[in-house]
């Protein structure tokens, strides 16, 4: 492994990682149905930001032919906006010895392969876990969209029936559950036995209940620690999440001396931009380049627009201990 060719494997580290994500992302947004949608496409500086008019449904008004033909007041056509916000993460440093592969006759191949397989695993978590998290705190500060049956038991079918409930007619734009393993197997334990799997990663599946889609995975979000210990169900409409600029990756790969060996790092840093249907991020508040704090903080995203049925989805909360 001649240490000439580092930067050769570095470009293949990251040319191999964007490959395998891109495989990943087809596959998961093909089998989640598009509620989550992972995208490559991009944008500059640090929110995206898109307009739109809002409705003007309270224009309608009753007639009467026979009154006075008086003055009526006008509705104002006027634009709300939508705003998405970047959020940055690093990987690494990776550290190994390039002497150890050459020791062993090893194919630097497979330090590549290694390297691009975890780092695209665990950029695929991140997002996830980060997008599921901000989606929860955007919901939950919305009481109107929140089923919580905390208080009388845990998460059941009923449970679930109550949350799409507040959809109303609209229920069926529901299209999407976000669950953990516990409450999956909860509802296995109910009966449900159409579980016909569509993808899945190292943390994350994808599965048929009943005809409807649900994404399985221990998203941190899904569970919150207290009295009691609460799980939590989030309900999606399509593209009730979008996750994109998912290929911006800038990564290093240095060899340094001064040790008995010679050792190479390999660290990454990386950007994806998230937007939560019908909210906006609080650019004021929320600000440029969030934490999780601030992600995961429900009054940091604003409804952007009049009608609930225009969000996102909707929040199903029940008891962990039950």
């Amino acid at each position: 492994m001649a240490l000439a060719n580092m930067q050769v494997y570095n470009n293949e580290i990251v040319g191999t990682t964007i490959e395998l994500l891109g495989q990943m992302t087809n596959k998961f947004n093909q089998a989640s149905g598009g509620a989550i949608v992972l995208s490559t496409d991009g944008f500059r500086g640090d929110f995206d930001k898109e307009s739109f008019f809002n409705q003007i449904a309270s224009a309608q008004r009753r007639v009467d032919r026979y009154a006075a033909n008086g003055a009526q007041g006008a509705t104002n056509l006027t634009q709300g906006e939508v705003v998405g916000v970047k959020v940055g993460g690093g990987f690494g440093p990776v550290l190994f010895e390039p002497s150890q592969l050459s020791w062993l006759q090893r194919d630097p191949g497979a330090a590549i392969m290694a390297i691009s397989e975890g780092f695209a695993d665990a950029l695929i978590a991140d997002q996830l876990n980060t997008a599921v998290g901000a989606a929860v705190a955007a919901i939950e500060n919305q009481a109107a969209l929140v089923n919580d049956v905390s208080g009388a038991g845990g998460i059941s079918q009923i449970a679930l029936n109550g949350s799409h409930a507040k959809f109303g007619d609209s229920s069926s734009m529901l299209i999407t559950d976000v669950m953990s393993g516990s409450v999956y197997h909860r509802l296995v334990g109910e009966a449900i036995n159409n579980s016909n799997r569509l993808f899945e990663s190292t943390n994350v599946q994808v599965i048929d209940i009943l005809g409807k889609l649900v994404v399985v995975s221990d998203i941190p979000a899904l569970y919150e620690a207290g009295t009691p210990n609460k799980d939590k169900v989030l309900s999606l409409t399509n593209r009730g999440i979008v996750v994109d600029n998912t290929s911006d990756i800038i990564s290093n790969l240095e060899t340094t001396n001064g040790k008995q060996r010679i050792e190479t790092t390999w660290q990454a840093d990386y950007t994806f931009g998230l937007k939560l249907k019908g909210f906006s991020w609080d650019v004021q508040n929320g600000g440029a380049s969030p934490t999780d704090a601030e992600l995961f903080t429900g009054t940091n995203w604003d409804k952007a627009v009049a009608e609930d049925k225009h969000l996102a989805g909707t929040l199903a909360i029940g008891s962990a201990d039950a």
